[in-house]
């Protein structure tokens, strides 16, 4: 299949760019069939407000980096021993650490 250069108008800003042959045969290798609607630029902005990013340009999710989750410190409400969880605990419902969990979601379930 031969590629040429095409010139394409970005569907947010409308700002003509150029889908270039190499680009063309990147995205054919990928099995994509539509071409990009949104200039690199727009397609960067984009990808920044979908992941949360705020702009920021050291996160790069493509290489497995994710930042760290918040995690909050509780008491196990089965063995009293300090750990962390990666949500906000509810009063009144018991907290339990890993080893605990697996023991009470083994029983209950």
């Amino acid at each position: 299949m031969s590629f040429q250069d095409k010139s394409i108008q970005c569907s947010d800003c409308g700002a003509t760019f150029t889908f270039s042959v190499g680009e063309q045969e990147q995205y054919a290798s990928r099995g994509y069939t539509n071409e990009p609607k949104r200039c690199p630029s727009c397609r960067e902005a984009r990808k920044s407000r979908q992941n949360g990013n705020n702009g920021n340009s050291y996160r790069n999710d493509s290489f497995g980096y994710k930042p760290r989750r918040e995690m909050f410190p509780v008491k196990c409400s089965e063995c009293g021993k300090d750990t962390e969880v990666p949500f906000k605990p509810s009063n009144g419902r018991p907290v339990y650490c890993s080893d605990c969990y697996r023991k009470v979601r083994v029983t209950t379930y």
